[in-house]
């Protein structure tokens, strides 16, 4: 198998601002007291994203800074019993499922003690004033404003070393299902709320993702790099995680850590997720790219998208890897009225699985076979449940060959899992945990414990029509060929038609004219080495694609031009786009 340059860190050079950013304490240290510099008196606020490192800004930062006055925000935090009870309904008694917050911020605060901390910083007439951590500016707006922000991938990071509990749990020995949990359904939603109109307004950003290493970049700078984002091709930077089903096809591929046992997913394109990188001189601040659809959701998204959708990115790409693995759990996942009814959420997780590379006599399961009665199917997917059998899947579920740049639409309600032997891109919804395992074929999870199985929920959403002829029919390789010129051809392969997103291969060897159409585009090159995508107008820099690398299209772009490039000059290449329908 040979290696793709899959680039890992791709990072967004940002125009204008290359001295605007700095590197290392030292550094932060001496813009901080030259901007602090000759006022007789000014409240610094460093307001914090949950998961940043309060002791090391204390000890890093703060300590050097001769404050007349330092406060802590959490001090005026509700305790952990009262946060239980404010959240009680959103945490649920489930290991995996919460209903999503609609809290804000201030609710999680004692008002009282928010008076007195407001008191403090009040009776303070000279001198400087330190008000930080998360929270700080419900206590004072700051004449100098820095938000600490922290991405979610290395959140998860510090869950999983034990460092970090949720916010105002003190949980940090409790299972990490159950703190990822509190964190997806709470926590980011609040903090998100809380922190869009901070970054519209702050001084200063503190990148601390990476212990003992900081960076800090002006808040016009990155305001600025984030507006110039809208207005090109990018990438967000991908993660890669081990399962119990992981496979050994993106290890080998990507160049990964060979020491590692396997590696399962790949989030490529997951903005709610990932990270974004942007390079500002010599100096690279990851922040959440999360944070871009927050502060420029029309540009980046378009106006029928931001319309329908709001501050969300509604199309996620990632992989699933179980070449010389195992089969994904077998699955579904719920239809609208019961995301929006049981979680709060207000569209549900449909999806496709395009086949990048699949070993011989690979398979997806998809759809019941013709003649299963639902309740012989839920009585045996019952007693494997309860160990007394396996699932009889070659009973009640259609396995079908998988080949390579085949296409399998899962609209919710559909079972339906990847076998071994399987490279997925898998195009779909965003809203990505709202999976209800049926079966996991008796099999432990990495931790050593059982994966959690939602028979309760999935045998609701079943949708029992979605028999074998009717699979095949409507959800197997829907290719229909569009147009084609010189050098290239397109073709429609999907999704299917109660899925709002719409995907488009191109097979060229020639360039290929793109256009958003006031929409959001996310493509892969699923064939081919290298392509370079350019502006015709010349408004953007070329941008450089590699095999297997997803992009991001913003609406704001408008025409585009795709076009092999490097290695991939004389080879035959295809994208793979999807976005929102109109």
């Amino acid at each position: 198998m040979n290696k793709t340059r899959y680039d890992r860190f791709p990072e967004v050079a940002v125009a204008g601002y290359p001295n605007q950013a700095w590197r290392g304490w030292e550094s932060i240290m001496a813009v901080l007291k030259a901007r602090l510099s000759g006022a007789t008196r000014t409240v610094l606020v460093i307001d914090c994203y949950p998961g940043v490192r309060l002791n090391e800004l204390q000890s890093q930062l703060l300590a050097d800074l001769n404050a007349a006055l330092t406060i802590n925000s959490e001090t005026a935090r509700k305790n952990t019993q009262a946060l239980h009870h404010l959240l009680a309904r959103n945490l649920t008694d489930d290991r995996v499922f919460g209903v999503l917050s609609c809290h804000q911020l201030h609710e999680f605060f004692d008002e009282a003690q928010l008076d007195t901390l407001r008191l403090q910083v009040e009776n303070i007439r000279s001198g400087l004033v330190i008000v930080y951590g998360p929270g700080a500016s419900l206590v004072h707006p700051g004449d100098v404003l820095i938000y600490a922000d922290m991405p979610r991938w290395e959140i998860q990071q510090r869950m999983r070393s034990g460092e970090l509990g949720n916010w105002g749990a003190e949980n940090s020995d409790e299972e990490l299902l159950r703190r990822y949990k509190r964190a997806f359904f709470v926590e980011w939603r609040v903090f998100d709320r809380h922190k869009t109109p901070l970054l519209k307004r702050m001084d200063y950003l503190l990148d601390t993702t990476v212990a003992d290493a900081p960076a800090m970049v002006s808040g016009e700078a990155l305001r600025a790099g984030l507006e110039q984002t809208t207005r090109r091709p990018f990438r967000v930077m991908p993660f890669f995680d081990p399962g119990v089903w992981g496979g050994q096809w993106m290890k080998e591929r990507f160049d990964l850590d060979p020491s590692a046992p396997n590696y399962a997913w790949c989030f490529d394109c997951v903005p709610e997720e990932n990270s974004l990188l942007l390079r500002f001189g010599n100096v690279r601040i990851e922040i959440p790219s999360q944070d871009l659809v927050l502060l420029y959701p029309r540009p980046l998204l378009g106006e029928k998208v931001h319309a329908r959708f709001g501050a969300e990115f509604p199309i996620r790409f990632d992989f699933l890897d179980t070449i010389g693995g195992q089969n994904l759990s077998f699955q579904v996942h719920p239809l609208t009225e019961y995301i929006q009814q049981q979680f709060g959420m207000h569209y549900t997780q449909d999806e496709s699985y395009y086949i990048l590379d699949a070993e011989p006599g690979a398979t997806v399961y998809l759809g019941i076979k013709t003649g299963t009665q639902p309740q012989a199917m839920l009585a045996d997917l019952h007693a494997a449940q309860r160990g007394e059998k396996s699932f009889a899947d070659d009973r009640f579920v259609n396995a079908i060959p998988a080949r390579k740049h085949d296409h399998f639409l899962i609209p919710a309600g559909t079972v339906h899992c990847s076998g071994a032997g399987t490279m997925v891109l898998e195009i779909s919804a965003t809203p990505y945990i709202f999976t209800f395992k049926l079966w996991d074929w008796g099999r432990l999870g990495m931790d050593g414990m059982p994966r959690p199985v939602h028979l309760n929920h999935g045998e609701q959403v079943i949708d029992w029509q979605r028999d074998t002829d009717w699979v095949m029919q409507n959800l197997v390789n829907r290719i229909e060929p569009l147009a084609e010129g010189d050098g290239w051809r397109e073709e429609r392969t999907g999704l299917h038609e109660r899925e709002f997103i719409e995907t488009r291969r191109h097979w060229f060897t020639a360039p290929v004219l793109h256009h958003t159409h006031g929409g959001v585009n996310v493509l892969n090159l699923v064939e081919g080495e290298e392509a370079r995508v350019e502006s015709p107008s010349g408004a953007f820099e070329p941008f450089i694609v590699r095999y297997a690398e997803t992009f991001i299209i913003p609406a704001s772009v408008g025409e585009y031009r795709i076009s092999p490039w490097g290695k991939g000059q004389g080879q035959q290449l295809a994208t793979i786009k999807a976005w929102v329908r109109g």
